[in-house]
């Protein structure tokens, strides 16, 4: 217990699958290197389509975490899953089923889940008729399949739970995860967001919604590009993160190494549009405050801020203003970064992959920069740590996500100091 009362939960493992490369250390490695996940669409012939850039996962076989027939059956958001979990799993030196299977949860989210599948079937089926329809579409394409194969994978037994909340969903994972093992129902708990869905459609979708950008199809590593004057959009990613969330006191008991703890998280609901943010910037600042009230600390006590940094025209000057607002002069003072400059945006995997980066900051001392930004909005005046990574030594960070529907989620990381 902490001096609070409250029980103390830490992250004990890591996972990740990313434009950066398919393990944590290869996306730590290109993070912290400015390295760029972003390139011209192959998952299908963007010829023609206004956007024609995304952040796609390179190289990955779901052969090596799954059975090749097992696999079929799954959306690729849930083969990410899979191998997210397995990753920090091992990572953490867990060794699963635990003796007690009831005490082991999972919460994986997502945003839009294995709609390619069910984009696949509809079209089978349209084509063939309905002696043809593929039944395993209507399970793979449900959002909270990636928590069943996770659960069903590693014979997790407690509470299953998966999180829907747009661009907000891999940090308010972790939040919620962190509250079940707050509130006793589980002494570990597999949280993470994944994303999988870089389809003709999608990328129709959003272009048509002017939230992508369009004049850097020749130019691919230049297209995300948060707090630059000359940002036209996110672009369009997939990936996967996940992490091991445990009680203090079981992780001490089995001597696992600890990443990070848990301090706080914030959820708060814009009410306002349902693909705009509210101008006010009144629902990120919620978010955020009342994730420090949650960490019970000042604001002066952070030290590092992995925004949200989406680069879309509207959002990167509201989150520095939100910014301003909760931190006052000490906004100034923070070091501020965007993961999406260099792997995009995966959707609901954003959150858990921005929170590793911020553990990884945590523990390595370096913050990684942020990727285009070559010339700052006027709008957008705080150090961003442009271009080239940065050594410091940051002893809490905090990992903001806001999406549509004016989902907005915060999340508090501290070094474990014992």
């Amino acid at each position: 217990m902490s001096n609070d009362g409250r029980t103390r939960v830490v992250i004990t493992g890591l996972g990740a699958i990313t434009p950066l490369g398919l393990s944590v250390d290869a996306f730590w490695d290109g993070l912290s290197n400015g390295r760029n996940g972003i390139k011209r669409i192959t998952q299908f012939d963007p010829t023609g389509f206004d956007c024609q850039v995304a952040g796609e996962v390179d190289g990955f076989d779901p052969a090596q975490y799954i059975d090749p027939k097992e696999a079929r059956r799954m959306a690729r958001c849930s083969q990410f899953a899979i191998a997210a979990a397995q990753q920090a799993v091992t990572d953490a030196g867990l060794v699963l089923p635990l003796v007690d299977e009831e005490r082991v949860g999972v919460l994986i989210g997502t945003a839009i889940g294995g709609f390619d599948e069910a984009d696949k079937a509809v079209n089978d089926f349209r084509r063939k008729g309905s002696v043809r329809a593929n039944p395993f579409a209507v399970t793979a394409c449900i959002p909270n399949m990636p928590a069943h194969h996770v659960s069903r994978t590693f014979l997790a037994r407690g509470p299953l739970m998966c999180l829907v909340v747009a661009c907000a969903t891999g940090t308010q994972v972790i939040g919620e995860a962190t509250e079940v093992i707050r509130r006793g129902s589980a002494d570990v708990m597999l949280a993470g967001g994944t994303e999988a869905l870089i389809g003709d459609f999608a990328i129709a979708g959003f272009s048509g919604m002017r939230a992508l950008p369009i004049h850097f199809n020749d130019t691919p590593e230049r297209a995300s590009r948060p707090f630059d004057r000359d940002r036209e959009g996110f672009v369009f990613s997939e990936g996967c993160g996940v992490v091991v969330v445990e009680k203090l006191e079981h992780a001490q008991a089995r001597g696992a190494r600890i990443y990070a703890e848990v301090l706080g998280q914030g959820a708060s609901s814009d009410a306002f549009h349902v693909a705009q943010p509210d101008p006010s910037g009144e629902g990120a600042i919620r978010a955020m405050k009342w994730a420090l009230q949650n960490a019970r600390i000042d604001p002066s006590e952070v030290g590092y801020i992995n925004a949200h940094g989406s680069s879309t025209p509207i959002n990167d000057p509201l989150e520095t203003m939100a910014i301003k607002k909760v931190f006052g002069a000490h906004a100034g003072e923070l070091l501020i970064s965007s993961t999406k400059s260099m792997i995009g945006h995966p959707m609901g995997a954003s959150g858990t992959l921005e929170a590793i980066a911020c553990m990884k900051t945590l523990t390595t001392g370096i913050v990684h920069p942020t990727r285009n930004l070559d010339n700052a909005d006027p709008e957008c005046d705080l150090d961003y740590v442009p271009h080239t990574a940065r050594e410091a030594d940051i002893r809490i960070a905090m990992s903001n996500s806001f999406g549509l529907g004016g989902q907005n989620a915060c999340l508090v990381l501290s070094k474990f100091e014992g």
